[in-house]
């Protein structure tokens, strides 16, 4: 089976899927990682810019991940592009990879970036006949991000589905790590000890020692499975 993780930014993939990714990965399935933006100078200056990815690279190879994918759209600036223009480029991902599974940034996160990246993806992964290869659409949850919203005012993150990853939580964490300009000392919500609480409160929720949780958006299973 074919996965596709989408990331408005580095680390957000390791963050919120990073135990299910080594999890999948283990289970034979081929997992490719697309970041969607890319700093700009003078604000992310271009040698940043360079350690984010060669940490990406190297976090997402840990987990087993098989391709990271940059498509290079401006950070923080996804809202002044053309919407034609944003749409496309993830027309071009979901026809390129062909997914079964698409794992997506919650849209009532509270970095801009996520809401629009959720957006163009929905419009690329639009139910018709062509992408039938789609068979199960989820939102995940990036620490701070997602639970940085206005309660009651914006959509909250309320999971219908979660994957045990008791066996794969000390990955997951040492995937964070290799994104050493990421993380964050406790009490930090990017800190190590705050994404293991998640991990363990996700999963004593529904009887595991550790989970991470998803939002369902779509799932559609044809008369072939």
């Amino acid at each position: 089976m074919k996965v596709l993780v989408i990331a408005p930014h580095p680390d957000d993939e390791v963050l919120g899927v990073g135990g299910t990714m080594h999890r999948l990965a283990g289970e034979g399935h081929e997992i490719t990682v697309a970041i969607v933006t890319r700093g700009w100078e003078p604000l992310f200056p271009d040698e940043l810019v360079a350690q984010v990815r060669a940490e990406a690279q190297a976090a997402n190879e840990l987990l087993g991940v098989k391709t990271v994918r940059f498509m290079d759209l401006p950070v923080t600036r996804l809202d002044g592009m053309p919407e034609h223009e944003l749409n496309a480029a993830f027309d071009r991902l979901v026809s390129e990879e062909q997914p079964a599974w698409v794992f997506l940034p919650f849209p009532g996160d509270r970095h801009e970036d996520h809401r629009q990246v959720f957006d163009a993806s929905l419009v690329a992964l639009r139910p018709v006949a062509e992408q039938s290869f789609v068979k199960r659409i989820l939102c995940y949850e990036t620490v701070s991000e997602t639970h940085w919203s206005a309660a009651r005012l914006e959509p909250a993150f309320e999971p219908q589905l979660w994957f045990d990853i008791s066996e794969h939580l000390e990955a997951k964490l040492a995937a964070v790590v290799k994104y050493a300009s990421q993380v964050r000392p406790a009490p930090d919500a990017r800190s190590l000890e705050a994404i293991r609480a998640l991990a363990t409160w996700r999963g004593s929720v529904v009887g595991m020692s550790a989970a991470e949780a998803f939002v369902l958006v779509r799932e559609c299973w044809g008369p072939s499975g």
